[in-house]
């Protein structure tokens, strides 16, 4: 039995198995079972924080494509993000590589390396869409920020209001463990609407924004300073120049 077992074990999806199943229907083959595989199970599960230590497959019969089709983020972050919208371990900061939770399509709506960088663009692509999330790389770095938006884009020049709303960073696509979640403090100020602005969440918690007076300059105002979100999601409040950026409508 255990010279069987070896040729399907790579296949089992270990670390995505909850509690329960781990009791029940691992640890009775614990002794067929490597020796560091165990332990590595047995400490992921009385740690949830811990990193799992190995590489998680996509499920069966997806393709990448089938999500997202972004030059920005990889499915670790996309399944990150959506955790938080549905507020799912939001608190568990390896709960990505567990199991990865992809239960919506990201619709593209604009790209800036393909659409421009202009705000006339963007409110040409984006407004009036609701749900979307938008990643920005930054250019000159691996940093990648961005914001969810459960309300819809407009050129109003006020303000939007929601308890939902959200910013983030990442280091860089590939690592999620120094991350940033930021929700929204000040519900009345969460997203900003402004003719000249692209996708702005708070004052300055993520803005940007055109300062020239034309509607074909690109943004050319970028920052992050901490004012309606609860935490930056930059180091430095220095302007940042923009690589690409994304925004995606998320579809069920």
């Amino acid at each position: 039995m255990e010279n069987t077992l070896q040729n399907f074990l790579p296949l089992i999806r270990f670390f995505s198995l909850s509690s329960k199943e781990f009791l029940y229907k691992v640890s009775p083959y614990r002794k067929i079972l490597n020796h560091q595989l165990y332990k590595d199970l047995l400490n992921s599960h009385m740690d949830p924080d811990l990193k799992p230590n190995n590489n998680i497959p996509l499920p069966r019969n997806l393709k990448r494509s089938d999500v997202i089709e972004s030059n920005i983020v990889n499915l670790n972050i996309i399944s990150t993000i959506l955790r938080w919208i549905d507020k799912i371990d939001c608190n568990n900061k390896f709960s990505h590589l567990r199991e990865l939770y992809l239960p919506y399509k990201f619709v593209l709506l604009l790209r800036g390396s393909r659409d421009g960088f202009t705000y006339k663009k963007f409110h040409e692509l984006c407004d009036n869409k609701s749900n979307t999330v938008t990643f920005i790389k930054v250019k000159g770095t691996d940093e990648i920020l961005g914001g969810y938006n459960p309300l819809v884009w407009n050129s109003s020049n006020g303000w939007g209001q929601s308890l939902d709303s959200f910013i983030f960073s990442f280091k860089n696509k590939d690592e999620i463990k120094d991350l940033i979640l930021s929700y929204v403090s000040n519900m009345n100020r969460a997203i900003n609407y402004h003719k000249t602005h692209g996708p702005s969440f708070g004052r300055d918690d993520l803005k940007i924004l055109c300062s020239a007076s034309n509607d074909v300059s690109p943004f050319n105002y970028n920052r992050c300073e901490q004012t309606d979100y609860e935490k930056r999601i930059r180091d430095t409040e220095e302007f940042f120049d923009i690589e690409d950026y994304e925004v995606f409508q998320i579809m069920k």
